[in-house]
């Protein structure tokens, strides 16, 4: 095996790392691995077996080992660690060669990097990589973007690694500079959004109709047999089943309700922000993880002001499921509209139908309904927002009453539902011809003379108030 000349390379021996460089060599091409700690050297070499893979903790054997162009991927923790791996390996490499991140990066962060690698004629591409530990041994969705033509190098390993539907492979390049990095960061904010809503009607179902886990076991397992079938909601159900190794209880109520992120929701939400884009169903369940960070606040509120309930259950089981799909049909949308207007700020170029057909396998958010996404863009390539295709509104229009119902029937239990009722305000704004921001414009202009456009004539207008 010393004298063989390595497919690929792969940086970062951790969970994520040998199992997608694993993945890889399970499909026929030969790689090795760089990690500064021994025992995750010795660990791949152990595992890989049979396989054409290996490891090593010399960066001079691993650029030497590998067949040019390299190809590198680095499995690193995003910000200073990449840069600091790049900054090693530059000096070994050759014109030509190619440096993958597969890692979280800020795609502003990506774009330096390309940029500042291009000048030495070496390829950089941010690929986001999801499925989680699972998807990189087994297929995860692989979201490359950087130069096109580079892209040749690494694409039959690529499609070879990644999780496939009806036989297509689940990556594609979709983009220029830090397109990859971006499409990755916003499927994180979507990723956000679903989680809370779900979270958000377990809280429902739970509190507010009583339902045991074993109710919400077999609900969410129905659940997953419709129109919501997804991971999320796959994987829902399998949580409830799950027993405490420490107590009697089941495992899900012994958790601790405190959060954690590690800032990709944030940055969807602070980047949709700055280009003007309404996201609230992303922002909202951002801000709850900031909320569940206050457990000791929250348990004092609570003493406070007690719990409060202004009526019977006016509302089912079905109700809850039609409100679930409701909120994430428009989730998506808002994500999807962010990846259309970044698009064209950035340069992207990207295309929303192949976005969708990549996400249906491999990623946390794949979901049946990214089958009906990827058709609106066949037929509407360059609709802005999902929620304006006729086929879409068909599906939309029976779930509102019922979301409706939900939303009000949370408020008089005092069950907080905010990104259930962001998604619904979001709808119902979004299919308004007129706003009341009329008003706030007469506001600017009366206290800053900030001026005001108006409804029966072109130009701009400030009055003296």
């Amino acid at each position: 095996m010393s004298d063989i000349a390595y497919d690929f390379g792969l940086v970062g021996l951790g969970v994520m790392g040998r199992n997608f460089i694993l993945n890889v060599a399970d499909n026929g091409f030969s790689a090795i691995g760089l990690d500064l700690d021994k025992d995750k050297v010795d660990s791949l070499i152990t595992e890989g077996g049979n396989r054409v893979v290996t490891a090593t903790q010399s960066k001079e054997e691993f650029v030497n080992k590998l067949a040019t162009p390299r190809k590198i991927m680095l499995l690193v923790p995003a910000g200073k660690a990449v840069d600091a791996v790049i900054a090693d390996l530059k000096p070994l490499l050759s014109e030509g060669d190619i440096i993958i991140d597969g890692g979280n990066s800020f795609f502003t962060d990506t774009d330096r990097r390309f940029t500042e690698l291009a000048a030495d004629k070496i390829h950089f591409f941010g690929s986001g990589v999801s499925g989680g530990a699972k998807g990189a041994r087994r297929g995860p969705s692989i979201m490359p973007g950087g130069d096109k033509a580079a892209y040749e190098h690494i694409k039959p390993i690529f499609e070879a690694a990644s999780a496939k539907v009806n036989g297509e492979p689940c990556v594609a390049h979709l983009g220029n500079g830090s397109a990859g990095n971006y499409v990755k960061m916003v499927h994180n904010g979507i990723e956000y959004g679903l989680m809370q809503l779900i979270s958000e009607v377990y809280d429902l179902m739970k509190r507010g109709l009583g339902h045991s886990n074993e109710q919400l076991q077999k609900t969410f397992d129905s659940w997953n047999k419709s129109e919501l079938q997804s991971f999320l909601v796959e994987i829902t159900a399998e949580i409830f089943q799950q027993k405490d190794d420490l107590t009697d209880a089941d495992l899900v109520d012994m958790i601790l309700d405190k959060a954690k992120q590690k800032g990709t929701g944030k940055w969807t939400s602070q980047n949709a922000m700055d280009l003007g884009i309404p996201i609230p169903s992303i922002d909202v369940a951002v801000s709850m993880r900031e909320i569940s960070a206050l457990k000791s606040d929250r348990e004092k509120a609570q003493a406070i002001y007690g719990e409060h309930s202004n009526g019977e259950a006016t509302i089912d089981a079905e109700d809850v499921k039609k409100a679930l799909l409701f909120a994430f049909i428009t989730t998506y949308a808002q994500g999807l509209n962010q990846l259309v207007e970044a698009s064209k700020e950035y340069d992207y170029g990207l295309d929303l139908e192949t976005i969708a057909k990549i996400w249906r396998g491999g990623c946390i958010i794949r979901a049946a309904l990214l089958e009906d996404f990827r058709k609106v863009f066949t037929r509407q390539p360059e609709l802005s927002n999902i929620l304006l295709d006729q086929e879409i509104a068909e599906k939309v229009k029976p779930l509102i009453e019922s979301t409706t119902k939900v939303v009000n029937y949370s408020l008089s239990q005092g069950i907080p539902l905010p990104a259930v009722s962001a998604s619904l305000n979001y709808f119902l704004a979004f299919k308004s011809g007129k706003l009341p921001l009329n008003l706030i414009q007469a506001q600017r202009d009366y206290f800053g003379s900030h001026t005001y456009e108006r409804i029966d004539r072109e130009g701009i207008f400030h009055t003296e108030w």
